[in-house]
């Protein structure tokens, strides 16, 4: 088959399309326009580049269509492409996203469009999604706030920043009632809350997490809270490293209580070996620690009104 007729094929046959034939479905509460995940019992993979890519987020597999039949079923190349070429004109069930694209001002910066967003405040729609609907203290979302790594989204979402290590803004990691997706042309690094030069550094998955962490310790004058916002990149992993290889440190794996979150702990337990610092696997009893914060709320309350009955 000549190059141009496997580029056609490429175009013809998006991920999507072998996902659902192998039964998978799309996790729509954790997709994004621009990232679909699609989950087949405890399986992950998510569909990039308008359904040209995939990757796995617990793996270093990642590919284009071909690789992904080869993936899921052990096929050679040719056997893959055999597979794929039946697959034109499949009609999926699943419908596409349908999420509109955002309009964003293509002159502005992420630096710009972050410094237009304005912190929230005391009864605000943002503050009362995290106090209300996440159970994070009035005092940790005052100290994010001092910390300048939370704004107002849209709708009453969160906007939780995340910094490269000159403390630049670059991206962050957006959550609301009915919305998570993480800032469009932004790249995930960390969201850094607590003591920036703290020995002990306690690595979750979201920002969320890290300040429900943060909670439930009372946030430790010896901690920095940081989150990966779900992602893995070198620039991430580069990062970790650096403050993980500082004198004395202590890597927390505060990942969540999962698999996924086991092959989080696993990543930075292999990290802390290479640069010879200590390390501790921190588990919710939860699934996450947002989850745990709210349970352990929702029992005082329970509490208190024992306590006045």
């Amino acid at each position: 088959m000549e190059k141009h007729e496997l580029e056609e094929l490429r175009d013809r046959v998006p991920c999507a399309a072998v996902l659902e034939r192998a039964g998978f479905t799309i996790d729509r509460k954790e997709s994004t326009r621009r990232a679909v995940k699609y989950r087949r019992g405890g399986e992950i993979v998510i569909v990039i580049h308008a359904g040209r890519g995939w990757f796995n987020p617990l793996s270093d597999a990642k590919g284009d269509v071909f690789s992904l039949l080869a993936h899921l079923e052990g096929l050679s190349f040719v056997a893959a492409l055999e597979r794929i070429a039946s697959l034109v004109g499949f009609v999926r069930k699943e419908p596409v996203w349908m999420r509109a694209p955002r309009r964003i001002d293509s002159l502005s910066s992420v630096v710009d469009r972050w410094g237009r967003r304005r912190k929230p405040w005391p009864e605000s729609m943002t503050w009362r999604y995290l106090r209300d609907e996440r159970s994070l203290p009035e005092s940790i979302i005052r100290a994010a706030i001092g910390c300048n790594v939370l704004r107002e989204g849209p709708h009453g979402s969160m906007w939780a920043a995340h910094r490269d290590d000159g403390g630049t803004i670059i991206g962050w990691e957006e959550r609301g009632s009915e919305w998570r997706g993480f800032a469009t042309g932004g790249a995930k690094v960390l969201f850094r809350f607590g003591v920036a030069d703290a020995w002990r550094v306690c690595v979750t998955e979201a920002a969320i997490d890290a300040m429900s962490l943060a909670a439930l310790e009372r946030i430790r004058q010896d901690s920095l809270y940081l989150s990966t916002g779900g992602g893995w990149s070198p620039a991430t992993r580069a990062a970790i490293r650096d403050l993980a290889a500082r004198h004395g440190a202590l890597l927390v794996a505060a990942t969540d209580n999962n698999a996924q979150g086991d092959i989080y702990a696993d990543r930075l337990m292999v990290l802390a070996r290479e640069v010879r610092c200590m390390f501790e696997r921190l588990r919710p009893s939860a699934q996450d620690w947002n989850a745990e914060l709210k349970a352990r709320a929702k029992g005082h309350w329970e509490g208190e009104e024992k306590k006045a009955g």
